[in-house]
């Protein structure tokens, strides 16, 4: 919910700090920042992080950074402290995807990392709602109280209902250092292919959920905060789609299923240039489902192609994941405020098509 409730309240951010769209966009979307480092080096130092403890600890020291939002006095502390929030996001992030690979068969992690992204797709959207709502019912700072307190319920919910798990590691996995199972996966052209295609995804979804906020408020559309909220029931089909990826890839391959959800995407793009809120809306529809299953398939694909230190091999999954969340926000803002949202759209498009591009070369 922390990660891209905030966006759903964009402009009256860039309203409180009288900032540019690109210089909000960045700052609420530098938690990604923290989520690139943290999730490297989670993954880097996996095998000796016990799961539950790791995930309860992340998750409860998160509420210290959203609290502290609800008063930063300027963009600068603002940012500052999105990239603390990231790093606690992502430990928990790249532990829970980490406990899921090892504890589910090979059979099932299709459809538990499926399952688990799914439940980001709610995130985005039921986040979204809840910071429109309280936002414009309570004021800006409400908004992160509630967030922390979210924070900490998921850390009781943690407590109660993961079970402990050391890392799981073969004696050939313990005798290598982290640096040499990166430069491992490294070496793998299947592996890197799917950390560029990680990349791609979130560049493209950062890009078009960050920006279309603005066009959104802005006539001719112009809508308010609470409309503003309402439209993100776009992510409500991808919630369900998202969970058949894991079973696209059993039934179709995983390059077919990857390239299908891009292409799905990328016929979502005309239409948010549309100055109908119809076709915008069914145009984020498209892109929403499209990435997140790519997404899904692509996590999957990590998990089944590492075939060693799976925890590095997620770890660096999520940092160049969302590497590319931040240079997206920080690119295509500035594409959005020189040239305007078609060129912020082409943007999105062209990342789209590079992912496609790389999925060429996925092969377990």
């Amino acid at each position: 919910v922390d990660l891209f409730a905030t966006q759903a309240i964009l402009p009256s951010l860039a309203r409180h700090y009288d900032v540019s769209p690109a210089a909000m966009g960045f700052a609420v979307n530098a938690s990604t920042m923290g989520m690139a480092i943290a999730g490297l080096i989670v993954g880097l130092f996996s095998p000796k992080i016990e799961r539950r403890s790791g995930i309860l600890v992340s998750l409860g020291i998160l509420a210290i950074p959203t609290v502290c939002l609800a008063f930063a006095p300027n963009l600068t502390v603002f940012t500052l402290l999105r990239i603390a929030q990231g790093l606690c996001m992502s430990a928990a992030f790249a532990l829970t995807l980490a406990y899921l690979g090892e504890q589910c068969s090979a059979t099932d992690a299709g459809g538990a990392f499926a399952a688990y992204i799914a439940g980001n797709v709610a995130s985005n959207l039921i986040g979204r709602l809840i910071s429109a709502a309280v936002a414009d019912n309570f004021g800006l700072a409400s908004n992160f109280y509630f967030f922390a307190a979210l924070n900490l319920a998921g850390a009781v919910m943690v407590y109660f209902t993961i079970h402990r798990a050391k890392p799981m590691q073969t004696v050939e996995e313990a005798m290598h250092s982290p640096l040499a199972a990166l430069a491992e996966h490294m070496r793998n052209p299947s592996l890197r292919a799917a950390f560029g295609i990680g990349f791609c995804i979130l560049f493209a979804f950062i890009g078009t959920f960050t920006y279309v906020n603005f066009v959104l408020v802005r006539p001719p559309l112009a809508l308010d905060r609470m409309q503003l909220g309402f439209v993100y029931f776009v992510f409500l089909p991808s919630m369900v789609t998202t969970l058949f990826a894991g079973a696209a890839v059993e039934r179709f391959g995983t390059r077919p299923a990857i390239w299908g959800a891009l292409a799905l995407a990328a016929a979502g793009l005309p239409l948010l240039l549309l100055p109908k809120l119809p076709a915008v809306l069914t145009g984020m529809v498209l892109v929403g489902a499209g990435t997140f299953f790519a997404q899904a398939a692509a996590t999957g694909f990590v998990g089944r192609a590492a075939k060693s230190n799976r925890g590095v091999a997620s770890g660096t999954y999520l940092a160049c994941y969302f590497c590319g969340g931040l240079v997206g926000s920080a690119v295509l803002g500035q594409l959005f405020d020189r040239l305007g949202w078609t060129a912020c759209v082409i943007g999105v498009g062209i990342s789209l098509m590079a992912a496609a591009r790389l999925a060429i070369r996925l092969r377990t």
